[in-house]
């Protein structure tokens, strides 16, 4: 199974997995396909630097990639203690009320440095790294990336990639000069538009010139083969290596994993009140909570980030299941067992064979 990408990238399969664990990721470039960090969790520059020492160090020679959080418009931003004065006190008093009658106690500290990974300085700082080392993409989870940032990546010879959940959206990232379209479905897990896959990645890849990868309820080589009959030449996949055997040895085990396990495609929700911006999560009693009619409306990016942080820190620690706030797409239903990456993609890529192979049959 090739496309025109495996050459572009120097990758076996055309299968990019986006993840927040640099373990995950080296795992898929070093099975074939093209591992992609999340770089939205390290607010520390260095710390990202340290994550990529040691892909460098465990990918095999392997191609890789980042993902980081960029608005194409440079925002007016200030220090995180600086916007938390624009947080109204009934939107902290209901987060407050909703974590004692959830059971979620107190940790300690401040705990609301999980805004920083969404500023618009952080994700330039979080670039400024990669640039460092031999990365062959940058994937924007918010569209284009500023003009200076994709000629800076062209410059050092890495190819820029955007998301979409639009047409529309696609053509403006190719204008800007975006070298890769991701089509990404109302399934996904994450930022998401209202467009489903089947609908969206034949209209995106009718309306540019570049190659589009497809996402969005992507966990089968069967769902791989429909993508490439769409017209995809490849596939973007987030959710799916949430319960690899990486994973669990990149952060731990967790109540995130446990409830993952157990969902069904029917248990999410898309909401904004994990960034601000519509994102597909796991519905849980947390998520339920900001449905209830007593419930403030959330407010907009970063503010959101900045005002649940501490309340996410928290439910992590407590580790109870019914709890947790983690994005996930609908393809969380053939989530069932925790397993390697390589026992993943090699089950991706026999699956994808198979089905091929029987429509050449038909």
């Amino acid at each position: 199974m090739r496309t025109s990408l495996c050459d572009t990238f120097g990758i076996e399969h055309p299968i990019f997995g986006f993840t927040p664990s640099e373990h995950v990721a080296a795992a898929i470039s070093r099975a074939g396909g093209l591992g992609v960090l999340g770089c939205v969790r390290f607010n520390d520059a260095a710390d990202l630097a340290k994550a990529l020492d040691w892909m460098d160090a465990n990918t095999d020679g392997k191609p890789y990639g980042v993902d980081v959080v960029m608005p194409a418009k440079i925002p007016t931003e200030g220090a995180a203690l600086d916007l938390d004065k624009l947080i109204p006190p009934g939107h902290k008093d209901f987060v407050e009320r909703t974590l004692h009658r959830l059971g979620v106690p107190p940790i300690g500290g401040e705990g609301r440095d999980g805004v920083l990974g969404w500023l618009h300085s952080v994700a330039r700082s979080h670039v400024d790294v990669a640039l460092e080392h031999p990365v062959k993409l940058i994937a924007n989870a918010l569209g284009s990336p500023p003009a200076d940032i994709i000629e800076r990546a062209h410059e050092h010879g890495v190819l820029v990639a955007a998301l979409a959940g639009k047409a529309e959206h696609a053509r403006n990232h190719v204008a800007n000069g975006v070298d890769i379209v991701v089509a990404q479905g109302y399934e996904a897990g994450g930022h998401t538009g209202e467009i489903a896959t089947m609908v969206l990645v034949p209209e995106i890849v009718d309306a540019v010139d570049v190659p589009v990868l497809a996402a969005g309820g992507i966990g089968s080589g069967r769902q791989v083969a429909a993508a490439m009959a769409l017209g995809a030449e490849g596939v973007w996949m987030g959710s799916y290596w949430l319960t690899t055997a990486e994973y669990t040895q990149s952060l731990g085990e967790s109540a995130m994993q446990q409830a993952l396990l157990g969902a069904t495609s029917s248990d999410t929700v898309r909401t904004r009140i994990y960034t601000g911006k519509p994102a597909r999560l796991l519905r849980t009693k947390w998520t339920d909570a900001w449905a209830a009619d007593d419930a403030p409306e959330p407010l907009p990016m970063p503010l959101q980030n900045l005002l649940v942080a501490e309340a996410h820190n928290r439910i992590n620690h407590a580790g109870d299941p019914a709890v947790v706030s983690m994005p996930v797409g609908q393809i969380v239903g053939r989530m069932s067992a925790v397993r390697p990456v390589a026992e993943i993609m090699a089950e991706l890529i026999a699956d994808t064979k198979r089905t091929l192979d029987r429509l050449r049959n038909m």
